[in-house]
């Protein structure tokens, strides 16, 4: 059995990601999603074990020492992390993983595992994404100034991603994630051919989707 595809989503906070990202899940059924590890605090509406598994500081310098994470960032005073684990699991069964993680955390992954697909999410201006994160009504102004700041910094690094998607909409952005993840799996499958194996999945919409993939292609 072939080993699946680890897709690597980043992006600054307030870009939409995680609603991005869970539009695509919906279409693509068959896509593993790593729910990372954090120490803040959830935000209304998030769920244990769903949105982030939560941890506390002990707990997560614990999974560090002992070398659980396949990576792991500190975020505007907490901290984020992905367990190898996990994530190992599912592709030995040649599942494809979804990360959505921070700058910090995918370059740390680039290092480990250089095969992941690399998609970075922009905001269409910072202005744009001020506005995001003032209307999200999370964060206290100080907090939301820091995330900017970063954001700035993260936005310097996207031209190290494989892939760049601007969300202008939501929709625009799950149709350009979707056709990234058909495109490559449709890539790999052509390997597999040329290789002398018979490919292990089949997409009515890859072909739309390889025709496409150049107007998302970093």
């Amino acid at each position: 059995m072939e080993q699946g595809k680890l897709f690597v989503v980043s992006g600054p906070s307030g870009v939409g990601k995680s609603t991005v990202i869970a539009d695509v899940l919906k279409d693509i059924p068959d896509l593993y999603f790593s729910v990372s590890f954090t120490t803040r605090p959830p935000r209304p509406g998030e769920k244990d074990g769903v949105h982030y598994h939560f941890v506390d500081d002990a707990e997560f310098k614990r999974m560090i020492s002992d070398g659980e994470l396949l990576e792991y960032a500190q975020y505007v005073d907490h901290y984020y992390g992905t367990s190898e684990k996990l994530i190992d699991e599912h592709l030995a069964k040649g599942e494809d993983v979804l990360l959505d993680i921070e700058v910090q955390g995918a370059a740390i992954v680039r290092e480990k595992r250089p095969d992941a697909i690399f998609v970075f999410v922009m905001p269409p201006s910072f202005d744009d994404l001020a506005e995001r994160l003032r209307e999200r009504g999370t964060d206290d102004e100080k907090t939301i100034e820091k995330r900017l700041k970063q954001a700035k910094k993260e936005c310097r690094e996207a031209s190290k991603y494989a892939y760049l998607i601007v969300n202008r909409t939501v929709p625009q952005a799950v149709s350009d994630l979707e056709i990234v993840i058909r495109s490559e799996r449709k890539k790999a499958e052509e390997e597999e051919k040329e290789a002398g194996r018979v490919p292990v999945r089949k997409d009515e919409n890859e072909e739309e989707d390889d025709q496409n993939a150049e107007s998302v292609d970093g």
